[in-house]
């Protein structure tokens, strides 16, 4: 298997495979038990992210926006030497009363490193959050990742692969699932 990692082709890909990508998690939901999905999710994120070094690419830190919860803000806040209020001040905005970065890409991005790595926020530890039990609970932030995490698009695509799911239209019909 080739690992594509530019974040460019992945979203070009992933505009391509929207619809199939759509009707796949449709598939996941009602044709396979989620225990089997996460299992397989699991092994296929340990072998795929073995193989990609997040700090070749860094499209999260450019393109996600990670929730920050009080411990987060405390945590990057002491990281940076910066008072809370100041720090919230100068690189917060509060969006559904969750606070997030106020820009795109983190400010603590530096070529392709996190300068506050230590310090970083829960949801930027987790990423891209494939480790985790509920795949097929998860499947519409999963399919927004596609375009921007090669280990998320490998995953989904070796998915596709490992149940067997091909995506049929006959003429006139509706898609089958083999």
């Amino acid at each position: 298997m080739v690992i594509e990692i530019a974040p460019e082709k992945l979203k070009l890909i992933a505009a391509q495979k929207e619809d199939e990508n759509w009707e796949f998690r449709s598939f996941l939901k009602t044709r396979i038990a989620g225990e089997e999905v996460d299992s397989l999710v699991h092994k296929l994120y340990k072998d795929i992210s073995s193989q990609i070094d997040c700090k070749q690419c860094a499209n999260c830190c450019r393109e996600c926006s990670p929730v920050l919860h009080d411990k987060d803000i405390t945590r990057l806040s002491q990281g940076t030497g910066i008072p809370v209020s100041e720090f919230i001040e100068k690189y917060l905005k509060e969006v559904e009363n969750d606070y997030v970065f106020n820009q795109k890409p983190c400010p603590f991005l530096k070529d392709n490193l996190c300068t506050q790595y230590s310090y970083r926020p829960g949801d930027c530890r987790s990423y891209p959050h494939l480790h985790k039990k509920g795949f097929v609970f998860r499947l519409i932030s999963v399919i927004d990742n596609y375009a921007v995490c090669p280990i998320v698009f490998h995953v989904y695509e070796e998915l596709k692969k490992e149940l067997g799911w091909k995506k049929k239209t006959r003429p006139g019909r509706m898609p089958t699932y083999g």
